[in-house]
């Protein structure tokens, strides 16, 4: 039969290559954002575990630090499987009570994201600059009232997003082709986009970093000021208390760096976008791009932990001793599991596994108080 109709079976052939290869495609994107995830979930909650465990390190940067992380593990564990799951199926597979929420929660982690990083130089900056102000407000009540305001105000300021994002109807003019997809504003009109697009790419990224860029110009002047007026020899303290805050302020800094560089090109994508909304953009160029920049965004929210680690020692020994408790914990139950079922079954005809079993449940229990 193949050979009446030679063009036809060319054509399916190919259609079936390129399915699988589109399929295949995805595959390696949603593994990649499934790598991405995990290493952000284990090191964003091992960073959360090691401030609230070691009170030695619990002070007013590692605190927002805690609020930053938080942001994190909610847009991985939330947004990062949906964003996944597009490149597996051509529809949206949430709904719409879904269209909603998920930009809701995207963009409050991101208000957090940024925020917080705008809270941290303004810290920075009380106690390099003016640090006699910073006694005053360094309570913990205070600190944690600060992360809630943070929180409550990227809330409301997300509000917008549930309430207009909806599955809406794109036509593509280049295959004539329509399809279902959620976003933030229907197709009609292109004041709409522009907008949102605007808005968004000012208020959670352009302004934050500009006020942080103030901050710091502040800071460099303040510790170059400080570091030509100390005396050559003697004041020990007083120069380690510049280098203390020197580290400080540089862990801040590449913080809102790595920000700035892993958000930046989703801005300059959805940018693009609003401005030519008119028509549906299918080249290879423009689905490149926006993966990267989607990863990249992404890629943000698993960052901080390890260059935190990267930055300080003091932190990082600390990170590294609650990482491997979590791992010998998790060990122990999986390797110890069957052998505590294995002398409960058996406790009736000896009391020496009886005793073991007993042993066995007071040693795990005292080996979990010793990691907290």
């Amino acid at each position: 039969m193949d050979h009446m109709y030679p063009n036809a079976s060319r054509s399916v052939t190919a259609l079936q290559s390129t399915a699988r290869t589109m399929w295949l495609t995805g595959v390696v994107i949603a593994s990649v954002y499934g790598v991405i995830s995990l290493l952000g979930l284990i090191g964003n909650i091992t960073l959360i575990k090691t401030f609230c465990s070691a009170k030695s390190i619990r002070n007013v940067p590692n605190l927002f630090m805690s609020s930053l992380a938080l942001g994190d593990v909610l847009l991985l564990v939330t947004c990062a499987p949906v964003d996944a799951s597009r490149y597996l199926s051509e529809e949206w597979l949430f709904g719409r009570v879904g269209c909603k929420v998920i930009p809701f929660i995207q963009l409050t982690s991101v208000g957090v994201s940024v925020f917080t990083l705008t809270a941290l130089s303004a810290d920075r900056y009380r106690a390099i600059v003016k640090p006699l102000d910073i006694q005053t407000s360094s309570t913990t009540t205070s600190i944690v009232l600060r992360a809630a305001l943070i929180w409550l105000f990227s809330l409301v300021l997300s509000i917008p997003e549930a309430i207009f994002s909806d599955l809406h109807t794109f036509n593509d003019t280049s295959t004539n082709e329509s399809f279902v997809t959620c976003a933030p504003y229907p197709h009609a009109g292109e004041l709409h986009p522009k907008i949102h697009s605007m808005a968004s790419f000012l208020i959670f990224y352009v302004i934050p970093l500009l006020i942080i860029s103030m901050y710091y110009t502040f800071i460099a002047r303040s510790l170059m000021r400080s570091a030509s007026n100390l005396p050559v020899e003697g004041n020990v303290h007083a120069r380690r208390q510049v280098e203390s805050r020197k580290r400080l302020a540089k862990t801040v800094l590449v913080f809102v760096g790595l920000f700035a560089v892993c958000w930046l090109p989703c801005h300059v994508i959805y940018l693009y976008r609003s401005y030519h909304y008119s028509q549906v953009d299918t080249s290879l160029v423009h689905l490149v791009w926006s993966i990267v920049a989607r990863i990249l965004a992404f890629t943000n929210s698993c960052l901080n932990p390890f260059a935190l680690c990267l930055l300080s020692e003091t932190f990082q020994k600390q990170f590294n001793q609650q990482l491997c408790c979590c791992c010998r914990m998790i060990l122990k139950h999986s390797s110890q599991s069957p052998t505590h079922y294995n002398t409960h079954v058996t406790s009736v005809r000896s009391t020496h596994h009886s005793m073991a079993s007993l042993s066995m449940v007071n040693g795990r229990r005292v080996y979990r108080e010793e990691c907290v």
